[in-house]
């Protein structure tokens, strides 16, 4: 059964498929600035639903399972990067029945595998890596499914779980070029990490979940990160909302209708967000911060 929140999210993110990706009027309206498309540097595979490999010049191929109905398009983008130890299934976890009623509205959710050879963490930078392959094997994704017609562009939205979530804050930075919005479950920015200046032309959303004082694995305070994360971006005129669920290291099994509303209503260039002034709807969890 779906709930109220529910059946708005899929209006939401139907309003946004059609044949022209700017068929939205009361998005248009305030979207001038349209997000970068990165062009494939590798043969783009055939996009079904599945596990396919994208192999961009120059790194390793890389198994990344999609969530696509076939026939839809163009509609949003949405990556799912997974926790330490976990695995690219984790977003069933993630996004729960949402991932379903994402890919039923015509969303496609990207999934990438791994690299073993990353370190001890699932992500280059995650290992504090100068390598680039996971936003690589993130651009061409983008890249391939614009090409072949299956997205919208100025509707590329990222989130994860700890490991994922760190890797969802390095794309909200390293590719502030097409990321519209970001949701973080116990993620952030740690202390450890000096990212680098956001892209001033892209005011981008973030909706950032963490755990209360008991969210510290790895040595790691995620409520540190995920704080340090809202600063930096608020300080630099981008929205951001907090919500502390208080349940520790996990992942907050009711946020993913949030999310994906969060993400429908945040695509790239729509600025301000429209919470900036009106808050979080109603129907976000209680413990986030309106």
């Amino acid at each position: 059964m779906r709930t109220p929140a529910l059946a708005a999210l899929l209006v939401a993110f139907a309003a946004c498929g059609g044949d022209d990706a700017t068929s939205n009027p009361a998005v248009d309206a305030a979207n001038t600035v349209h997000a970068f498309v990165p062009t494939p540097t590798g043969t783009c595979p055939a996009i079904a639903n599945g596990t396919v490999n994208f192999a961009p010049g120059g790194i390793a191929p890389r198994a990344v399972t999609l969530y696509v109905k076939d026939g839809a398009g163009p509609g949003p983008l949405v990556f799912y990067w997974h926790a330490t130890g976990s695995s690219p299934s984790e977003v069933s976890v993630g996004l729960g029945a949402t991932l379903n009623a994402l890919v039923d509205a015509g969303a496609v959710v990207a999934v990438p595998a791994a690299d073993p050879n990353a370190g001890q963490f699932p992500w280059y930078i995650v290992n504090q890596s100068t390598r680039q392959d996971d936003f690589l094997i993130a651009d061409e994704v983008v890249g391939c499914l614009a090409a072949a017609g299956r997205i919208d562009t100025d509707r590329v939205h990222s989130m994860g779980m700890s490991a994922g979530a760190l890797q969802t804050t390095g794309m909200t930075f390293l590719r502030s070029s097409y990321i519209a919005s970001v949701a973080t479950y116990s993620g952030g920015v740690p202390s450890i990490f000096t990212p680098p200046p956001l892209d001033p032309d892209n005011k981008s959303a973030a909706l950032i979940f963490f755990g209360g004082a008991s969210d510290n694995v790895f040595n790691v305070d995620f409520q540190d990160a995920a704080m340090r994360f809202y600063t930096m971006l608020t300080t630099d005129g981008h929205y951001a909302a907090l919500c502390n669920h208080n349940m520790g290291h996990s992942i907050p099994r009711d946020a993913a209708p949030s999310v994906a509303q969060f993400f429908a209503d945040n695509p790239y260039g729509a600025w301000p967000s429209p919470y900036a002034a009106s808050g979080l709807p109603a129907s976000f969890p209680s413990y986030c911060a309106r």
